[in-house]
């Protein structure tokens, strides 16, 4: 048999990162199957759903590197499909025609709710005879068993049951005759081959209703396993009050998609104690047996943790290209300084985020450098002109202009002056940087430039006061 997984967003809002997180599980586990990875659309809600939705989540999708095999499907494109199949239940007696009232079902509801009981459609409608009421445009709906259970094994939960009686009889058509969520997502996933539905535990209440539709219509049932749901840091459901609403905004933020899919993956899914995975490493391990059955709590520090371990490991010239975008919309150009390859692999291991990347980076390019008024204040005194005009003297003097050949000025320096290295290496930093916080000495020199760093040594003498 051949595992088909499917990702079906429905286009009311952008890709967030519940959908990403079931998008990823779906993917792997096709992946890891030699299987099929179906992607389609759930746009029926046409009221709410709108083009900038389905772009971003097409985009979404492209960062993150989910590719599908079978797809994109639109649900608004298989209307007639689903006709077919609404027509193929009334046909066999699994659904009726409905006329009741919006009134009536409104004074059901209102009896049922008087007396406390679970408001439900009471099947009115279900043994009707006679001819149809003139002018009523019915619904349809799904003729559900009225004894015994459904028990739904589920690969995450365990067997869950469902009393057929708590349920009632589910409209499956619209007045319009237009197919509502239920069936849809039936008749796809039937059409689709899909061998396996895994998705948020938000559904699971769902399912028996989905299982009577697909028996009703002789197909047998996926294999379920329903994700737990992500909730914030104060362990209530993940919302726009707790960042980041669209997976595009951790791309404008400055995160690698990789990063991202890593910390997804170990949001409510474990494998020992490992916690960076390649891609590769995720589908080969990844199971469905190992999903936690507890809701996970997003930690945006967690988040930043696995991100930094991807930019610290990332070869050059992907994470350079990563981050050209951020240094450039930072007003960086190598025209103006050193190469971004350099710079990039300077900063890799001092960063969280590409956006923090390129915001360290600012110190190399342009004549002056952000200045860290307190670091200035503290470091460059009067008693420090001195180590700078010896500093100055020997730097001059460096030939080639490399790593190892400044980092022995430096040295030499310290030992005419008499005093350790970070007394020299220090302020130096400041006047040339503007602040405490550089890679290294000797690289942070080698990025600069005789030029640069020359001039902004010698300013920074000239600024200091006489006393």
């Amino acid at each position: 048999m051949t595992i088909v997984t499917r990702f079906p967003p429905s286009p009311t809002g952008y890709l967030h990162i519940g959908g990403a997180r079931t998008a990823l599980f779906n993917w792997l586990y096709a992946r890891r199957h030699g299987g099929r990875f179906v992607f389609r659309i759930e746009d029926t809600d046409r009221e709410r759903s709108t083009q900038a939705a389905v772009d971003a989540i097409f985009e979404g999708m492209a960062w993150l590197g989910l590719d599908y095999d079978d797809g994109p499907y639109f649900q608004t494109r298989r209307f007639a499909r689903y006709d077919v199949a609404i027509q193929q239940l009334l046909d066999t007696g699994k659904a009726y025609y409905c006329y009741c009232s919006k009134e009536r079902l409104e004074a059901l509801r209102a009896d049922q709710m008087a007396r406390k009981v679970k408001p439900r459609y009471d099947g009115h409608c279900l043994h009707r005879e006679g001819p149809a009421p003139a002018g009523v445009s019915p619904v349809v709906r799904l003729r559900t068993p009225t004894e015994g259970q459904v028990v739904v094994a589920d690969e995450v939960h365990g067997e869950v049951s469902f009393e057929n009686g708590e349920l009632d009889d589910l409209i499956i058509a619209r007045s319009d005759r237009s197919p509502t969520y239920h069936l849809t997502v039936v008749v796809d996933d039937i059409d689709m081959g899909i061998t396996h539905v895994i998705r948020g535990d938000d559904h699971l209440n769902n399912t028996p209703r989905q299982i009577h539709i697909l028996e009703s219509l002789g197909a047998t049932r996926p294999v379920y396993a329903h994700v737990p749901m992500i909730n914030g840091p104060d362990g209530k459901k993940l919302s726009k009050r707790h960042g980041a609403v669209s997976v595009l905004e951790y791309r404008t933020d400055g995160f690698l998609p990789d990063a991202l899919l890593n910390y997804l993956l170990r949001l409510g899914w474990s494998h020992g104690d490992q916690e960076i995975f390649s891609r590769e490493e995720m589908i080969a391990s990844f199971d469905l047996e190992s999903i936690n059955k507890a809701a996970a709590n997003f930690n945006t520090e967690k988040l930043l943790w696995v991100n930094q371990q991807y930019l610290q490991s990332t070869p050059t010239a992907p994470l350079v290209a990563a981050a050209r975008p951020f240094l450039e919309a930072a007003g960086l150009s190598e025209s103006e300084g050193p190469a971004f390859e350099a710079v990039v692999d300077a900063q890799r291991t001092r960063a969280k985020t590409l956006v923090e990347v390129a915001d360290k980076s600012r110190l190399f390019y342009g004549a002056t450098p952000p200045v860290d008024q307190a670091a200035v204040t503290k470091h460059l005194v009067p008693a420090v002109v001195p180590i700078l005009q010896t500093l100055e003297r020997l730097l001059g003097a460096v030939e080639p202009w490399s790593g190892p050949a400044l980092h022995a000025a430096v040295e030499h320096a310290a030992a005419e002056l008499g005093v350790k290295m970070g007394q020299v290496a220090q302020p130096l930093r400041v006047a040339v940087t503007g602040g405490t916080a550089s890679p290294s000495i000797d690289v942070t020199l080698e990025l600069l430039g005789r030029t640069r760093c020359l001039e902004r040594l010698a300013k920074a003498i000239a600024d200091i006061p006489a006393t």
